[in-house]
C-alpha cells in the first residue's frame, strides 16, 4: 500500500500544481533544490507548437490581404504564437477582451459561438480597410481601422496567433513583430 501511495504522489502533486496554476498565478512551490513558479510551469505547458494546418490557415489569410498591396509575406513565429496563446488563455479566464502590454503588435477578435474559423478574424480585421484614409493616415468617421493597419503594416515580418474559447465564444489573438501602428508613420 505504501509503494502505491508513493507511486501516485508525484502525479497527484503535478495535478494539484496545475489546478493551482489555473486558479492562482502567483503561487510558487519551493524546496531546497528548485523553485517552480506556476507562471513558468504554465508557460511550459503552453509552449507546444501550433499544428501546421493552423499555421497555414493563419498565414494564408494574412498574406492574401497583404498581397493585395504587394507587401512582403508574413512568416510564422512560434514565439509569437506561444505569447498569443498565453495571452488568449489569460483573457479566457474572465472573458474580457483587452490588449496586453507588450512590444508586439496585437490584434484581438471576439466571435459569438465556437464556429469561427481561424481566418475569420483576419477577414474581420481586413474589412476595416474601408475606414482607413491613406492620405490623412487616419481612421474615418470615428470607426475602427487599427486592426487593418496592423495587418498590413509593411515593416511587420512575423506573426503568431492562437484561438481559445470562453464561455462558448471564441477569442483569436495574433501578435506581430515588429509591431505596427507607430504614431506618425504610414502602414504601407
Amino acid at each position: 500500500m505504501g509503494s502505491i501511495l508513493g507511486f501516485l504522489q508525484a502525479p497527484l502533486l503535478l495535478l494539484l500544481l496545475l489546478v493551482a496554476c489555473h486558479c492562482h498565478p502567483c503561487i510558487s512551490i519551493q524546496d531546497s533544490k528548485t523553485e517552480v513558479s506556476s507562471q513558468n510551469l504554465h508557460r511550459r505547458l503552453l509552449s507546444s507548437t501550433t499544428p501546421k494546418k493552423q499555421v497555414h490557415q493563419y498565414l494564408m489569410a494574412h498574406n492574401k490581404v497583404r498581397a493585395q498591396l504587394k507587401l512582403p509575406k508574413l512568416q510564422w513565429s512560434e514565439k509569437l504564437a506561444r505569447y498569443a496563446n498565453s495571452w488568449a488563455h489569460q483573457l479566457s479566464a474572465d472573458c474580457e477582451l483587452r490588449h496586453s502590454n507588450t512590444d508586439y503588435g496585437e490584434n484581438l477578435f471576439w466571435g459569438t459561438g465556437t464556429d469561427w474559423k481561424l481566418g475569420d478574424a483576419v477577414v474581420a480585421w481586413a474589412t476595416e480597410k474601408v475606414y482607413y484614409n491613406h492620405s490623412s493616415n487616419s481612421c474615418i468617421h470615428n470607426q475602427e481601422c487599427l486592426h487593418y493597419t496592423q495587418l498590413v503594416w509593411k515593416q511587420s515580418r512575423k506573426v503568431g496567433c492562437a484561438r481559445v474559447t470562453c464561455n462558448g465564444d471564441t477569442i483569436i489573438s495574433c501578435n506581430y513583430y515588429p509591431h505596427g501602428n507607430v504614431v506618425g508613420e504610414r502602414p504601407f
